[in-house]
């Protein structure tokens, strides 16, 4: 390996442009960093619609949305990175716009996947590591990005997870609306923007049916286009709520944070839930690469249910009906 990058008293730009959940578990390698050279401050891009969840952690110094940058001109937005003063620049989400910007503003460190086409023209670091056929945490993958800055190990997913629970912390706001006052409920949050493999609607209505048979508070969640194809599913009892559309993420963080319970495919609200504390059920195939052992929950109360691990099917990476057969009585027991 090239020399090791000393990142103190520098400023390094972590690069992170897609989905909530995929955010959460780079927010680990801020922690690492921010320990071991307290000095450098860190610049996190994300995009505008993850920026709440990024706000949550102070080990990051500046949050720059993507979206205020990409439709400028070519000249400004190089400017723009220029007056950051930028030393060193992680590509966690490889985007060939992003590498190309980094390397016009002349960042001295570019660092990035060697398995990208793109950072072979873009980055001076590159690392050779398979995400796809990993046995690793998507969490512990990004830890492969932090050799450059002289990370010898991997950490255990333990730590990883403790870590980030300690540093992550719920927004502080007002909450005006009526519904702020549900607490201790059972979120149900079906979809997830075909980001993954989805329980059938069917059983979340029947899971809910007999929740509120059994006392519990429950609550839909989702955006407002995902509860056009789900409030139909939803039961119309006293203590069913139909809350899709209703919160901004910042209000839906808090709401979580007071909530019992979390029941979910493996997407955003998921590994929001898990590192706010409160118990977290996700549900998974068995098949490679969208498996539990690479994409649950950071957490020290999570749970994930799959049908069959050892499914023949799932083990050949080919599509099967495990995800829409784990039963509704299975996550009852949990909760």
């Amino acid at each position: 390996m090239s020399k090791i990058i000393d990142l103190a008293n520098k400023t390094i730009l972590i690069s992170r442009t897609d989905s909530i959940g995929d955010v959460v578990l780079t927010l680990p390698l801020c922690i690492w960093i921010k320990s071991n050279f307290p000095t450098c401050k860190i610049i996190f891009l994300g995009n505008t619609y993850t920026k709440p969840v990024i706000s949550c952690m102070k080990e990051i110094d500046l949050v720059l949305c993507w979206k205020d940058l990409e439709n400028l001109p070519s000249n400004e937005k190089v400017q723009q990175i220029i007056d950051l003063k930028i030393d060193v620049c992680l590509h966690v989400f490889p985007k060939k716009e992003i590498a190309s910007l980094m390397k016009k503003a002349k960042i001295k460190d570019r660092i990035g996947t060697s398995h990208r086409a793109f950072h072979l023209l873009t980055c001076n670091h590159r690392l050779n590591f398979t995400r796809k056929k990993s046995d690793l945490h998507e969490a512990q993958l990004n830890f492969e990005l932090l050799k450059p800055f002289g990370l010898k190990e991997i950490p255990s997913f333990e730590e990883i997870s403790s870590s980030l629970c300690k540093s992550f912390t719920s927004p502080t706001i007002d909450l005006e609306k009526d519904f702020f006052k549900i607490k201790n409920a059972v979120i149900l949050h079906p979809k997830s923007q075909g980001s993954a493999l989805e329980w059938p609607l069917e059983k979340y209505k029947l899971l809910a049916e007999r929740l509120v048979e059994n006392g519990e508070i429950v609550v839909f969640t989702g955006t407002e286009n995902e509860g056009k194809l789900i409030r139909s599913f939803i039961p119309s009892h006293k203590n069913c709520y139909d809350l899709t559309g209703k919160m901004a993420l910042q209000e839906l963080i808090v709401f979580i944070s007071q909530s019992k319970t979390l029941v979910a495919c493996s997407t955003g609200p998921l590994h929001l839930a898990g590192i706010l504390g409160i118990q977290t059920i996700g549900l998974f195939s068995s098949r490679k690469p969208i498996h539990p052992g690479r994409w649950r929950a950071l957490g020290k109360n999570v749970n994930f249910l799959e049908f069959d691990s050892s499914c023949e099917t799932c083990k050949k990476g080919k599509s099967c009906t495990c995800m829409q057969s784990i039963k509704v009585e299975s996550v009852l027991e949990l909760i």
